[in-house]
């Protein structure tokens, strides 16, 4: 190489010798053995035309730079290279104007060689250059390793007769693809999780209701913001009614908007098989108003608490089948008084031993423990007791047996996040004799939707989640965050809750929710690349390691819209891709008459709801005194009566 650049060297200076000869000559710069020599070499036709020579000479520098090797820079670019050749060529090229406009003229002499030498350096500069160019380029722009964490995703579209399928577009290597979310196997549980504004409901809620309802499930949904979540089940329900085999009602509970609510006992006698009924009744009512009890189960107080309200409600389950086995009977019933209560509580045979502690404590007068064990429970149930909620809880426009073959239904139940402890008891009870009624053989497939799931309690979550799978019930639980589930279920069961479910849709969250479903993913295989420069080279070293495609930053930054997560399959529908990361895209519904108002149940007075109030309470107080009666009536009985007798301090 420098042999070929000092042969360039060589005929760029014979260039300037023959065609600038007369100089050379007046300077004495001649001989005869040089006149020979460059007579000979003429003779090759070098020196034809002006610019023969110089171009050989520049197509050996051309050669002479491939094998030039720089110190690498990562720095230097192309551009900067190509402007230093271009530059280079033009002034190379454009000394010829000085000889032709001017002749060979000996005072411009060195302005040629000056003009021509200032190219012939540049475009060496140029050259060496492209030899310190690092031409390998790492991804600057992925900056946050975007493209190293897309994966391939499920683009089949995979329908059956229960399916959810939720149309989406991901990444995968800078290039956008259209899948599906796959939700195949609706009934081994779906969990919904996202902060506020993520699209829950928008994206995914929305689609599980229309699509159920259109093949034709029994379905409830519990509308913690009602009444959005109920208007949608209704459109849905006038669109596509017609495809259920027979047609499904469809009912509302809200205690706002008592002219648009239906009327529902959710102690109703003939739901109640046994005590353990009612002991379940209880429970989830003082647990759901009292949440830090959740952990004190067993406890001395809790369970006295229960005993206590177990006992009223079995009471009036079995006081004239049950004619009087409402929520508003039972809280009128607890405010007797203790001689009154304990009295007509003490002839039922089957409560007689859950009672007999309070008596003991009243007659003993040990009113201090007795108040502590029953205050609790009176006092709670007692927030309860408005005209309103008695006038919807004291009626039976309809049974919980939403998935009845002859009689299905289509219920939305609303809360309303200003009254949200207040109303989250009674709905707590209504969805807890729901699932007592919907978990059985025989019925048609049921949908149960729990939009804002902590705001709610009942018992038994996962062991609907586990074993409702075989009676067709899918459960769908939707909240914002799990340490919300952890703050009102419990860590043990908020843990329970999150491991059982089989599909998983999380949009943004953070802290512990997204290290969760971040260690859900696992790792895949993604290529690292990094870039050594020396003196003299540069080398790229590739590896192939294991690293996560999810990771927790990811979660926390997910968009509106944007979701990962995954799905469970079936034995004999496998899917191969279940975990995803993408954008769900929203289609709007074109079924005709989207219908949006809900309709008016019936026309209803101040009057009405403030009879019905009073009523239930004249007839706890007549249950009270025909029973004394009775027992006064009856010496057989007369020793069932309590009375306390009055202290002589």
């Amino acid at each position: 190489m420098d042999m070929t650049r000092a042969i360039s060297i060589l005929i760029l200076c014979l260039h300037f010798y023959y065609f600038w000869n007369a100089a050379f000559v007046e300077w004495g710069l001649r001989s005869k053995v040089t006149d020979r020599l460059l007579f000979q070499i003429g003779k090759t036709g070098l020196f034809n035309t002006f610019n023969i020579s110089k171009g050989i000479s520049l197509a050996a520098l051309i050669i002479s730079l491939f094998g030039t090797k720089g110190r690498n820079d990562d720095k230097k670019n192309y551009k900067t290279s190509v402007i230093y050749l271009v530059l280079g060529v033009i002034l190379y090229y454009t000394s010829w104007y000085v000889v032709c406009f001017n002749g060979m003229a000996r005072n411009l002499f060195f302005v040629y060689i000056v003009w021509t030498l200032t190219g012939y350096l540049l475009f060496i500069v140029g050259g060496s250059y492209l030899s310190r160019i690092i031409t390998i380029r790492l991804n600057n722009d992925d900056i946050f390793n975007k493209e190293n964490q897309t994966f391939p995703q499920d683009e089949k579209l995979r329908l059956n007769q229960y399916s959810i399928n939720l149309p989406a577009r991901y990444r995968l290597k800078n290039k956008w693809r259209k899948s599906w979310i796959n939700i195949i196997n609706p009934f081994r549980g779906l969990l919904v999780m996202g902060s506020p504004g993520s699209g829950k409901s928008w994206f995914v809620v929305e689609e599980v209701i229309r699509q159920h309802i259109k093949k034709g499930f029994a379905m409830f949904v519990y509308d913690f913001k009602y009444d959005d979540l109920t208007r949608i089940s209704y459109r849905c329900y006038k669109n596509y009614g017609s495809s259920y085999k027979i047609t499904p009602r469809f009912y509302s509970v809200n205690f706002e908007n008592i002219s648009k609510s239906h009327r529902c006992n959710p102690l109703d006698p003939e739901t109640m098989g046994d005590i353990t009924d009612a002991m379940e009744s209880s429970r989830t009512i003082l647990l759901s108003i009292n949440r830090n009890w959740i952990s004190k189960q067993g406890d001395f107080f809790v369970e006295s608490a229960v005993n206590f309200l177990n006992s009223c409600i079995w009471f009036l389950a079995r006081y004239e089948n049950g004619a009087y086995c409402t929520l508003p009977h039972v809280i009128e019933l607890m405010q007797l008084d203790y001689d009154k209560l304990f009295t007509i509580l003490g002839t039922e045979q089957e409560i007689a031993t859950l009672v007999n502690p309070f008596v003991n404590a009243y007659l003993s007068d040990v009113m201090e423990t007795l108040e502590s064990q029953i205050a609790t429970p009176k006092v709670a149930l007692g927030r309860l007791a408005s005209p309103s909620v008695y006038y919807i809880l004291s009626g039976n426009d309809f049974s919980l047996d939403i998935n009845n073959a002859k009689f299905p239904k289509i219920v939305c139940m609303g809360n309303s996040p200003h009254k949200q402890q207040v109303y989250g008891a009674i709905l707590s009870l209504y969805i807890s004799r729901l699932i007592k009624t919907v978990n059985k053989k025989g019925g048609i497939p049921c949908s149960l939707i729990f939009d804002e799931f902590p705001t709610v309690y009942f018992g038994g979550v996962d062991s609907l989640i586990a074993t409702a799978r075989s009676n067709h019930v899918s459960t769908t639980i939707v909240l914002q965050d799990y340490s919300q589930l952890k703050k009102d279920y419990g860590r043990e069961m908020a843990e329970v809750i999150m491991n059982i479910v089989g599909n998983v849709i999380c949009g943004q969250v953070t802290g512990d929710t997204a290290k969760q479903m971040s260690e859900r993913f696992g790792k895949t295989m993604q290529e690292k690349k990094s870039v050594t420069t020396s003196s003299s080279d540069t080398s790229l070293n590739k590896s192939i390691q294991f690293d996560q495609p999810v990771p927790q930053s990811v979660i926390s930054g997910l968009s509106s819209g944007e979701f990962v997560g995954m799905v469970a399959d079936n034995p004999a529908s496998k899917i191969a891709l279940k975990a995803f990361h993408c954008e769900i895209v929203k289609k709007r519904e074109s079924a005709p008459g989207a219908v949006t108002e809900l309709p008016d149940v019936r026309s209803v007075s101040g009057e009405m709801i403030t009879s019905n109030y009073r009523r239930i309470k004249g007839e706890v107080v007549q249950i009270a005194d025909c029973m004394i009666a009775e027992l006064l009536n009856d010496p057989r009985r007369a020793h069932l009566i309590v009375k306390k007798t009055k202290s002589t301090h």
